[in-house]
């Protein structure tokens, strides 16, 4: 973050500069901004956020014992300089709007990007394309929320070039209130499908909340809308910038990708057509979901400025950056284990069943966990995952857990057999398991040499951890270790 003096600081957000007794100098943050207080150095500013099972008031003294500044909190402490104000989360947004709105002026350019799916993904491989043109900001992982997003904007500096932020929205209104934090000059609007549809009522909804990003962008900015997603390319007319359109289908989209074709990992070789021109791209990333992906991150990178054939050479040298989505691992024994259990909807589970479809193996296992936040179509959506299961070529089929029941049945009335409690070496099984635990079991006795095995669920079932022991078998269902002292996944 730029430096500021706390009495800058506590303006731009509103509240009171409380110094600890027989302190008159305010001093400056020169460090980082965190909310964890075991991660504080020397210079930082420590924002106390409040918390269910803790206060983050309660850490300061820890913050000022590790060399932080300041703490942004809610109340005073006599250990430290303190920022004080009412609600430490609203304060976080604005001081990242003040840095913002200064890194602007310098010649800052921002990516804002949304979507049901893909956002993480696209956000890695656009990262990875404008760093090969300047200094970027694009984190790994998804901080794409009312903290996420500040802390993000918070680790820009003078010299950096590009800002890529992932706004995230459970809710209308959530993506307005993240651009009026950062205001994106580029916005990317991926899909919308059936993610959070349980909160959001309905696909209008979520259509409505993720044009809240383009409505937000300046009239000199430029909305990158996916033409293959009609809800998408409705979103036309509620922006003011430039509109550029991505497809892999619709031929008359501006970028487009051509002659779309998978390798035996499942990664993707196209033709990127754009302005004029046609480059190769060869993806590092899994599955042909991806190439929306890319093609998306290809419109926002040409928007900033880069060329065609340096966005194409940028495309083809990204590799996969944040933890469990579509993370491949081959272990000795010749299983292969693919890792997309970050999260899961009807549409990203989709894409993972056909990457495991494009992957060469022997048999393609799939263990699925529940959807959460579907709302009342909860039932009918997991009993269609288990039918595209089958339909997709799975040779067995895992649901783990109570929640996900429907796919089992779902399997079941597609034409699988019950595999019972062990899906044997028999091809064609269902096998529904209570538990993460019950799953791991049973896969200790079901993998052999040559299998892909694919886990995925909802982030709240866990089953990183699932997919972490089966990397590495002398893990435990919880992700810690047993006698051997190798460490956590």
């Amino acid at each position: 973050m730029i430096a500021l003096d706390l009495d800058e600081l506590a303006a731009a957000v509103g509240g009171e500069l409380v110094l600890p007794p027989g302190r008159d100098t305010p001093g400056a943050v020169s460090g980082s901004v965190t909310v964890d207080s075991r991660a504080v150095g020397a210079g930082d500013l420590f924002v106390a956020l409040p918390g269910e099972r803790a206060d983050g008031a309660d850490f300061v003294p820890a913050a000022a014992a590790a060399g932080a500044a300041a703490a942004l909190t809610t109340r005073p402490d006599p250990l430290l300089a303190c920022v004080v104000v009412a609600d430490p989360v609203y304060a976080l947004g604005r001081l990242a709007a003040a840095v913002h709105e200064r890194l602007v002026t310098a010649g800052l350019l921002t990516v804002g990007i949304t979507g049901s799916s893909g956002k993480t993904s696209t956000k890695d491989l656009l990262g990875q394309v404008l760093a090969a043109a300047g200094p970027t900001v694009s984190p790994q992982g998804s901080f794409n929320n009312d903290i996420g997003l500040p802390l993000t904007v918070l680790t820009a500096d003078t010299r950096t070039r590009f800002l890529v932020l992932e706004m995230g929205s459970r809710g209308p209104g959530h993506i307005a209130r993240l651009c009026a934090i950062a205001r994106p000059q580029v916005g990317v609007v991926l899909n919308v499908g059936s993610a959070h549809l349980g909160e959001f009522g309905s696909a209008e909804v979520i259509a409505a909340s993720k044009g809240e990003l383009v409505e937000a962008l300046p009239a000199g900015g430029t909305a990158v809308l996916n033409a293959d997603d009609p809800r998408v390319a409705g979103m036309a007319p509620r922006t003011r910038a430039r509109v550029v359109t991505t497809g892999v289908t619709t031929t008359t989209a501006d970028v487009r990708a051509l002659d779309v074709e998978l390798d035996e990992a499942a990664r993707a070789r196209f033709t990127l057509a754009a302005a004029g021109e046609e480059h190769p791209v060869t993806l590092q990333v899994v599955g042909a979901h991806q190439v929306a992906n890319a093609l998306s991150a290809a419109a926002a990178a040409l928007a900033a400025g880069l060329a065609p054939a340096q966005v194409a050479e940028a495309l083809s040298a990204a590799g996969p950056r944040s933890r469990w989505r579509m993370e491949v691992t081959r272990r000795a024994d010749g299983v292969t284990v693919v890792n997309d259990a970050y999260n899961a909807n009807p549409e990203s589970m989709g894409a993972a069943l056909a990457a495991l479809a494009g992957l060469a193996g022997q048999r393609r296992i799939a263990v699925l966990g529940a959807m959460g936040e579907l709302g009342p179509g909860a039932d009918a959506a997991h009993a269609k995952l288990g039918r595209d299961a089958v339909r997709a070529g799975v040779d067995v089929l895992v649901s783990v857990g109570p929640d996900a029941i429907g796919v089992h049945t779902g399997a079941l009335a597609e034409g699988s057999a019950d595999g019972g409690a062990d899906a044997g070496h028999d091809l064609g099984r269902a096998v529904h398991v209570a538990d993460r635990a019950a799953a791991g079991r049973l896969l200790a006795g079901l993998l052999a040499p040559g299998d892909v095995v694919l886990v995925k669920a909802s982030r709240s079932y866990g089953l990183e951890l699932l997919a972490a022991q089966l990397v590495d078998p002398d893990l435990l269902a919880d992700g810690t270790t047993g006698s051997t002292g190798k460490g956590t996944a």
